[in-house]
């Protein structure tokens, strides 16, 4: 089917080494500050800390509400934004909209019980971080995810479209999960119930891969590799099923989302990750309602496929919160 491979996460692959060697050589923008460090490291250090939580004291580190300094931003903005979304708050005393702001954010915070962070910054007390993120207006909001820059507004908002903000970013970025809790888990690479599956993939037989796999998730749903293998097999059955004529009837039909997600299949099964990730954000872009909705989850489940450190990822990531918000 193409140049894609479905492989078992953990082991060592050449070209996603490639892919982790050249994304951790720039933060790509994120912001112009000396002491960033490489995005692998930031992400290394992620996998080590606690995740956050909605029950630490509002303002301490790991809170899902924290005050960040120029000495912490590293850990508590780029370092987090390796487990789940941070959102920035740029405020400062003398700002009366940022008052009106702030609160909204916080609460929605807390509500998220972890599943996203506020970090609040004074842009009085951190001059170089306001300069290093091209602060032009406060209160100013900007999205972290990943090290990078994601989306921003400026400007007090009412708290129905702030809440539509965050709700939009925890959908692209993590769908709502929440690290932690798996500390000296099995990677469950040793599991010899996967032997069955990958001798069906190596002989071609993507049906018995498939239930193979399905059969682990049946008797143990929380597997940490049958999943993922799961969704690569049913993404190569899909492409076949869509074969090559896919492009040219989503091209006849731009408005028919169905065929839209096939051809993306097919772009994504035969390699062409950028292609597949372009045409659905695109279809996000111009659609609204129930259709919108469809290409969105389509898109974040291929996202899924490919791996959230994939820098084509990250980018469309980026590209689907501008087209959603």
């Amino acid at each position: 089917m193409g140049s894609m491979q479905p492989t078992r996460p953990g082991r060592p692959d050449p070209r996603a080494q490639a892919q982790q060697a050249q994304l951790a050589a720039s933060l790509a923008g994120a912001v112009d500050l000396a002491a960033v460090k490489a995005r692998s490291e930031a992400a290394a250090r992620a996998q080590a800390a606690p995740p956050p939580s909605a029950a630490a004291p509002t303002g301490a580190p790991g809170a899902a509400v924290v005050d960040v300094t120029e000495a912490t931003f590293q850990t508590e903005v780029l370092d987090r934004s390796f487990q789940v979304p941070v959102v920035l708050d740029l405020w400062a005393e003398w700002c009366g909209p940022c008052k009106q702001l702030s609160p909204v954010l916080e609460r929605l915070a807390v509500e998220g019980g972890g599943s996203w962070v506020l970090a609040k910054v004074d842009v009085d007390a951190n001059p170089a971080l306001a300069q290093g993120l091209r602060v032009q207006g406060i209160p100013a909001v900007k999205a972290v995810w990943q090290g990078q820059l994601v989306a921003e507004f400026t400007g007090a908002i009412p708290e129905e479209q702030a809440r539509q903000f965050v709700t939009e970013l925890v959908r692209a970025t993590t769908g709502g999960a929440v690290p932690g809790g798996d500390e000296g888990a099995d990677d469950g690479l040793d599991d010899p119930r996967l032997d069955a599956a990958e001798a069906a993939l190596e002989s071609g037989d993507l049906e018995a891969a498939e239930a193979a796999y399905a059969a682990i998730l049946e008797t143990e749903p929380d597997h940490p590799v049958a999943g993922l293998a799961l969704r690569q097999v049913q993404l190569f059955r899909r492409a076949d099923a869509a074969g090559p004529d896919a492009l040219a009837r989503a091209d006849a039909a731009p408005d028919d989302v169905e065929a839209q997600t096939r051809a993306a299949d097919f772009l994504l099964g035969t390699g062409d990750v950028e292609g597949a990730f372009t045409r659905l954000v695109d279809v996000v872009r111009r659609t609204a309602g129930e259709d919108r909705d469809r290409a969105r989850q389509h898109l974040v489940g291929l996202f899924d496929v490919v791996g959230p450190e994939d820098p084509r990822v990250v980018a469309a990531r980026r590209q689907l919160m501008a087209a959603l918000y």
